[in-house]
């Protein structure tokens, strides 16, 4: 018997896990005592190493790789993705100007392809299960590197995906202000969205109904996500946040709260991992 069409399931994730410290730390313990279940992992990053030791030692955290082209170091060296890095291996802090870059020079696919197969085989090398993929600022939904992933999702052994979309309509009624970049950011993903499913639909990838945490910015804090969670849609979705214990500790503080924790059991939403789509 399949599962009934009103039920509502959750995926709690957490970007930016393998960033620092202080984020691998947050993740573990919203992961054990919070409602944390699936970690999206940058393999480029210092505080990689202690993420992948302390992934093994929690195997139910869902563990998936969070590309990395902005904002972030490379997994290969400068020499080889010139047109991506600089001498120190970093890729640029300027995502929008990154993004039409990767988009209007098409000399930079190759590299882009190369960088691409790097992160995953870092990842394989960790011994972890690939619960998941998407990309750090969500550029797994550019369209050249979308089109690089999807030309090649057997290689990649990609079998599940964050589809960026939060709906604008239901985030108005549970947050107030920064109404610029939410209508902003929920037109520009919305539109992404729409091509990206169908090319999901057709490489038999799957991915949440929703998505929640793009429109708030750093703000999933406990008044968001206590008003989200009993208005959460029939069906699958995926809430992600950036917990730390310094810089986002509103965001590790809402993961662990008692009062999210028991609306989730009052209200009956099933915690879940990619991998349990």
């Amino acid at each position: 018997m399949g599962r009934l069409e009103s039920a509502r399931r959750l995926i709690v994730n957490a970007d930016d896990f393998g960033l620092s410290h202080s984020v691998n730390q947050a993740v573990i313990q919203a992961h054990r005592d919070g409602i944390l279940t699936t970690a999206s992992l940058m393999v480029n990053e210092p505080g990689f190493a202690e993420a992948v030791a302390l992934a093994k030692e929690n195997p139910r955290l869902g563990v998936g790789l969070h590309l990395t082209f902005s904002h972030g170091h490379s997994a290969l060296p400068p020499a080889k993705i010139p047109g991506l890095v600089n001498t120190r291996g970093e890729f640029s802090n300027n995502p929008a100007g990154t993004g039409f870059r990767y988009f209007m020079r098409r000399h930079l696919r190759e590299q882009l392809r190369a960088e691409i197969h790097a992160q995953f085989e870092k990842f394989r090398s960790t011994g972890l299960v690939l619960d998941h993929v998407n990309g750090h600022l969500h550029f797994h939904m550019h369209p050249t590197i979308f089109g690089i992933l999807m030309a090649e999702t057997k290689s990649f052994g990609i079998q599940r995906m964050r589809l960026t979309r939060d709906p604008f309509w239901l985030n108005s009624k549970l947050a107030r202000g920064a109404w610029l970049y939410r209508i902003n950011h929920a037109w520009m993903f919305s539109l992404l969205a729409a091509r990206s499913r169908k090319k999901f639909h057709h490489q038999g990838i799957r991915h949440t109904d929703k998505v929640f945490g793009l429109l708030q910015n750093a703000r999933v804090d406990e008044p968001y996500i206590s008003n989200l969670l009993p208005v959460l849609p029939a069906g699958d979705s995926e809430l992600y946040s950036h917990p730390s214990l310094d810089e986002f500790r509103n965001e590790f503080e809402a993961l662990i709260s008692p009062k999210v924790k028991r609306l989730v059991q009052q209200l009956g939403i099933q915690l879940i991992r990619y991998q349990d789509l």
